[in-house]
């Protein structure tokens, strides 16, 4: 193997990271790249040797405490040859002092702990089903909400106020953002549903109310009728783990939440999708 140069990616690479995290079988969204990067820029590192890309990893600093990691992949000849942990203990400098947290491979937690000190929080489970719902009158368009509004909201439901990802997240071309603001125009729920390499995925979808949520997810699969979308869902939501029951979904695997320092503090009963496995 070629002496290994691990380096921040080029923007024009960001669409190496989305194909390899769809080859995984990650399912991320056509779009996904533009709004990733913004969050970030300069937590995307690649490892080459030569001219390949061996490994790629992101770690998104969101602010000074708080930080998420995904597209940790490692192409699979340069598997088990050290490749992973040069990309890893260079990369990892990025996220300073801050806490980590990430989605990572259930039956690996053990290797999550011993080699980088992570520690689990609960389970995310990821649900697929068929879209069959019907237009909300209650519902409307998050572009025609004040941004600040929406920012604000995501923000009870997020370590840290994403800014600069969400201006691009809400205007993704091939998606919808829809919202619940009730009779006194105070948002109490949002919801966002873009196209992926495989289907539609939800996320996030934040409510105050498992009704609320309801509303949401038929107005968000109204969309794209009869066809196939996604759902992750923390599991300590029993009320999202129902909904997807009842609405017969089938569960297609899990992931452990997983961060150095201690889980956030978050309502996760008001968290009935989760936005990405990549950047939280």
């Amino acid at each position: 193997m070629e002496e290994l140069i691990i380096r921040k990616a080029k923007p024009a690479e960001v669409a190496i990271f989305i194909d390899r995290a769809g080859k995984e079988g990650w399912n991320p969204g056509i779009h996904d790249g533009e709004a990733f990067y913004a969050a970030d820029p300069d937590g995307w590192f690649v490892a080459t040797a030569g001219e390949e890309i061996a490994g790629t990893l992101v770690l998104t600093n969101y602010d000074d405490s708080f930080s998420f990691g995904g597209f940790f992949i490692i192409k699979e000849e340069f598997r088990h040859r050290g490749a992973g942990w040069k990309l890893w203990s260079t990369a990892i400098k990025h996220v300073g002092d801050r806490n980590l947290g990430g989605d990572g491979v259930y039956e690996m937690q053990d290797k999550y702990t011993k080699n980088a000190g992570f520690k689990f929080a609960y389970r995310n489970i990821r649900w697929e089903g068929t879209a069959a719902g019907k237009l909300q009158e209650e519902l409307i368009e998050v572009k025609d909400l004040a941004f600040r509004d929406i920012l604000d909201y995501d923000s009870l439901h997020f370590p840290s106020r994403r800014e600069d990802f969400l201006e691009k997240w809400l205007n993704m071309p091939d998606s919808t953002a829809l919202a619940y603001t009730g009779a006194e125009g105070r948002v109490s729920g949002y919801g966002v549903i873009r196209k992926c390499l495989s289907g539609h995925k939800i996320g996030p979808l934040f409510a105050e109310t498992t009704e609320i949520a309801e509303i949401l997810l038929d107005g968000l699969t109204s969309t794209i009728e009869n066809e196939t979308f996604y759902l992750d869902t923390p599991e300590l939501n029993l009320e999202a783990v129902k909904i997807a029951r009842q609405r017969h979904m089938n569960e297609v695997f899990g992931t452990a939440r997983i961060y150095t320092g201690n889980a956030p503090k978050l309502p996760l009963e008001n968290i009935f999708g989760v936005t990405s496995f990549e950047l939280g």
